[in-house]
């Protein structure tokens, strides 16, 4: 059983807020648009990190960390990237890794819109945590966390926090 926190969209930011949000978490996603890796750096001495790179993220970010990310944890296969979609409208590069790697769970950011939702079509579980940095249109600051036990995802929680 792991506990996994998923953020997406900090453009620089990993402050108290999210670190008290994610302290009882095993390992943290990012979905892309971190910032710096000198950001990546500090979230992975707080707790595992595995993360995408993003749009906005800098040459050096995107040498650093691919633009998807296919790995199990327990027994859900995840798929991670930045600009993914949604259900009926996935990007076509994410698309063709959903076809090929059959995900039970899909993380995308990029929107700074929270959202989770089913997919009937993939039979996967889409999570965009919204935006957890300060850069943006969102007004609120958005993360998800939640428990991976066995093959089953459960007890899922947002974390909002109003934009300083």
């Amino acid at each position: 059983m792991k506990r996994i926190g998923i953020l997406s969209d900090t453009h620089g930011t990993f402050d108290d807020v999210l670190r008290e949000f994610f302290d009882d978490v095993d390992e943290i996603w990012h979905a892309g648009d971190i910032g710096t890796p000198e950001l990546a750096d500090r979230i992975a001495a707080f707790k595992p990190l595995r993360a995408v790179h993003g749009n906005s993220d800098d040459g050096l970010m995107h040498r650093i960390y691919p633009a998807f990310a296919s790995f199990r944890c327990e027994g859900v296969e995840v798929l991670m990237t930045h600009i993914g979609g949604y259900p009926r409208r996935y990007d076509p590069r994410a698309l063709e890794k959903i076809r090929a790697v059959r995900p039970k769970l899909f993380v995308a950011g990029h929107s700074h819109i929270l959202r989770v939702v089913y997919d009937p079509v993939y039979d996967l579980l889409h999570v965009n945590p919204g935006a957890a940095g300060c850069f943006g249109i969102h007004k609120l600051r958005t993360a998800v966390r939640f428990t991976v036990d066995g093959d089953v995802m459960r007890d899922m929680e947002v974390g909002e926090w109003p934009r300083r």
